[in-house]
């Protein structure tokens, strides 16, 4: 497993009120979620980032407001004129 680091004001832990382990696990789901959204990663593989199951991700994805479908309005209806 890779570790990466970086450094951070301490008043950014100070101002969100999390200790540096809960902040870490925030970022880590929030960039998943992110790359979810943006479709540069799989929804597996986001769950992966984040140290989740994809069930538990998928219950993330609801609580960002980020759809769980990469569709858009546009496939999905090119889609159900083809059938």
């Amino acid at each position: 497993m890779i570790q990466v680091a970086f450094e951070l004001p301490e008043e950014v832990l100070s101002a969100m009120r999390k200790d540096p382990e809960s902040f870490t696990w925030e970022l880590r789901l929030a960039a998943a979620v992110k790359w979810y959204e943006m479709e540069l990663v799989s929804q597996s593989r986001a769950a992966e980032i984040a140290g989740l199951s994809r069930r538990e991700f998928i219950d993330a994805l609801g609580r960002f407001q980020v759809c769980v479908f990469q569709y858009s309005v546009e496939e999905i209806a090119e889609e159900v004129e083809r059938e």
